[in-house]
């Protein structure tokens, strides 16, 4: 059967609670496979597995009971490998580079922020910006909407100065917020997102990163932000060595 992968951790890690269940319905047994210096939390991997909302809470249940108790390298919802012998193989090739991710990783979280335009806001300041796009907008109005080239034209130079700011104010969030984060990691493009930024924190520190998150927003009416944290490290594990079983929202141990 196929091992579902939860994360690692060194093998000088406290024992998890007994009876543990992870994914699947009923729950998976979690378990420990052991490899040196480090092991892996582990159950069998249902089959069929979909990002339901029941298996993505055991996911991450799982990765806090682990946490609680040290550092952990949390994998992503639908990390699968062939069995456990494929996950022992790669703790023994990879050693060092998860000892390594481990220390670096060690009392760190992951704040995910998604930025994207108040659509008035957005408008109004392009406009303002713009003595070219003012003078075509009143032209229009006084001419009782315009003719149909007019408004095609300045419904043009609105979308490019719009879009043109989306480039600027993805720079811009990243610029105030990195200072106040040890990493950052760009995630993927997605429709509706000027920026999807992932930065890593001292757990210790978080009270100072949502702050500047705060000030970003004051200074920045114009843009919406969406907070997603704290969460385990994801997006600062290097890839490694499982295969998704099928899932198209599973990803290798530790692949972003």
């Amino acid at each position: 059967m196929s091992t579902y992968v939860y994360g690692i951790a060194p093998s000088s890690h406290p024992s998890l609670p007994k009876d543990m269940g992870g994914v699947g319905d009923p729950p998976c047994p979690v378990r420990i496979l052991e490899e040196g210096e480090l092991v892996a939390i582990v159950s069998d991997a249902p089959e069929g597995l979909r990002p339901k909302r029941r298996d993505l809470l055991a996911h991450q249940n799982v990765l806090s009971e682990a946490g609680a108790g040290g550092a952990v390298l949390p994998m992503r919802f639908g990390s699968v490998a062939a069995d456990d012998a494929a996950v022992t193989q790669v703790l023994a090739e990879r050693t060092g580079h998860y000892r390594e991710r481990l220390t670096a990783l060690d009392g760190r979280v992951e704040y995910n922020i998604k930025a994207s335009h108040d659509q008035e806001a957005i408008l109004h300041l392009v406009m303002a910006e713009s003595t070219e796009m003012r003078a075509l907008a009143e032209d229009n109005r006084q001419a009782g909407g315009g003719s149909y080239e007019d408004r095609l034209r300045l419904g043009e130079m609105v979308a490019a100065a719009v879009q043109s700011r989306e480039a600027m104010d993805a720079e811009e969030l990243r610029r105030l917020l990195e200072p106040a984060a040890e990493a950052v990691s760009s995630g993927p493009e997605s429709s509706g997102w000027l920026a999807n930024l992932s930065f890593l924190v001292p757990r210790d520190s978080a009270g100072e990163f949502l702050e500047a998150v705060e000030e970003a927003r004051k200074g920045n009416p114009h843009l919406e932000l969406r907070v997603n944290g704290p969460l385990p490290p994801y997006s600062f594990v290097e890839p490694g060595p499982a295969e998704p079983a099928g899932s198209t929202t599973g990803t290798a141990m530790g692949e972003e």
